[in-house]
């Protein structure tokens, strides 16, 4: 736990831009689509493979969401560390993006899961009238 605080204070400490940066860094800015879309795609490719080997949804989607949201901080991170940029509004859609990538992968795999249910509920139904019947 302590290591993660220290983690956020690092990047926040790296990432805070100058009130020049934050004037010409537009919140609708090109840049913020392309955070928000990978964010979101790799959230939920992230929840995907992770059904591979963790059976409960909640553990699917904090897998999902936090690759995401570390490959934002790892970008924010990259980029105050002189080859880019630092942002937090890029920062703020990575966080939308993997939330967003996160929860469209659960509701799919929930709207899959009772999609399978109702399919085996009504086999089973079909079956025993089957059986009844002869």
């Amino acid at each position: 736990m302590r290591s993660s605080v220290v983690w956020i204070v690092l990047v926040c400490a790296l990432v805070a831009p100058s009130a020049q940066a934050r004037a010409q860094d537009a919140w609708l800015a090109p840049d913020k689509g392309l955070h928000f879309g990978v964010s979101l795609g790799i959230a939920a490719a992230g929840y995907g493979l992770s059904s591979l080997w963790s059976a409960p949804p909640r553990y699917r989607a904090l897998a999902g969401f936090s690759l995401a949201l570390g490959a934002g901080i790892a970008k924010e991170t990259w980029d105050a560390m002189g080859h880019g940029d630092p942002s937090w509004r890029d920062f703020t859609w990575d966080l939308a993006g993997s939330l967003s990538g996160t929860a469209l992968a659960w509701g799919i795999d929930l709207a899959l899961e009772r999609h399978a249910r109702t399919r085996q509920a009504a086999s089973r139904q079909a079956r025993s009238l089957f059986v009844y019947h002869f």
